[in-house]
Formats: C-alpha cells, sequence, structure tokens
C-alpha cells in the first residue's frame, strides 16, 4: 500500500491538513469491500441474534458478503480491473438480489393464530444486509456510512420509540391489529 494521488480512498493528515489519497491494488480493494460486507452484516445479524430473533449474526453475514461477492463479480470486467464492464449487468444483478433476499426475508415473518405478525424487523434487516452488501461490492462508502448509522439508529431507537408512542397514544402493543381501518 503506498500513498499517492488517487481517486481510490482518502483520509485526512492532521499535521499537514491536507488529503493524502491510500492506494489500493484491485484485490486489496475487493478484499476491502468483501471485509466491509462481513462487518456491517454480522453487526446487523449480532443485533438479532441478542434480541433472540431466528435470523442472526451468520444468515445477516452471509446475505451482506453474497450480496456483496455477487456485484464484485459483475463488475469485475475480463481484465480483472474494477470498472463497469456492462452497465445493465450490475441492474439484473441488484434485481436479483433484492428479488431472492425477499424470499428469505419471507422465511422469517411468522403470524399466530391471534394475528400477531413477528419477525418484520429481522426480515427487513435481512434486506438491508442485502442492499448493504450490494453498494460495498460497488464501493459506495458515503452511503454505506449514513446507511449503516441511520439503520443502526432505527434498530437501536425504534423500540423506545414504538413505547413511547404507546404510552402516548394509548395503544397495547399486546392487541392484535384492527383491520377495519
Amino acid at each position: 500500500m503506498a500513498l499517492a494521488p488517487s481517486k481510490k480512498a482518502c483520509f485526512r493528515c492532521r499535521r499537514a491538513c491536507s488529503i493524502a489519497l491510500v492506494v489500493l491494488s484491485g484485490n486489496e480493494e475487493t478484499a476491502l469491500r468483501l471485509g466491509a460486507a462481513l462487518l456491517l452484516g454480522s453487526l446487523f445479524g449480532l443485533n438479532r441474534e441478542l434480541h433472540g430473533k431466528p435470523a442472526g449474526l451468520r444468515t445477516h453475514a452471509l446475505v451482506s458478503l453474497g450480496a456483496a461477492v455477487a456485484t464484485i463479480v459483475v463488475l469485475r470486467s475480463p481484465a480483472a480491473s474494477l470498472t463497469v464492464a456492462d452497465q445493465n449487468a450490475i441492474g439484473r444483478v441488484v434485481q436479483g438480489i433484492l428479488t431472492g433476499v425477499g424470499f428469505l426475508g419471507a422465511g422469517v415473518i411468522l403470524r399466530d393464530p391471534a394475528g400477531h405478525v413477528t419477525g418484520l424487523t429481522t426480515a427487513a434487516t435481512i434486506w438491508m444486509c442485502a442492499v448493504l452488501g450490494i453498494v460495498c461490492g460497488l464501493g459506495y462508502w458515503l452511503i454505506l456510512g449514513i446507511t449503516f448509522v441511520l439503520t443502526t439508529a432505527t434498530l437501536l431507537l425504534g423500540r423506545p420509540l414504538e413505547r413511547l408512542a404507546e404510552r402516548l397514544f394509548h395503544r397495547h402493543s399486546s392487541s392484535p391489529p384492527d383491520h377495519s381501518v
């Protein structure tokens, strides 16, 4: 890894107040993208695992990693550079990933005889892990960072906000949904 002007990745030096750029080889950049996908998927999976949900760390990590691998494979031209060979191919792969992961997420959604539906948040995090895997595969780091922060905030603050709303509006979470509305 050498420091030189490039468009690949950058960080700020505190002493010089300038931007030093890190140049990564194609294999290093691929490893970074795959590692980021695996890490983010693992973190969201750990959240679901700690909440006792059926799809946990391994499921989320593998969904995110798989989406990143599929995206990177399409990005790789025959010359093994990270340039786009066919723009339409990326769209087809993204569509296929999101459709396939939708079926996986549907497998964790359950409805009991009383009408309570469970597993929606876990299904949504599986879907988000696929999306984040795609974003890692494409190397869109700013979008990845913003989406990770917003998704984490939703997972961490969502339940307390739901409880607050239930207290304020006098809705009981244990009652089945009202389908007459």
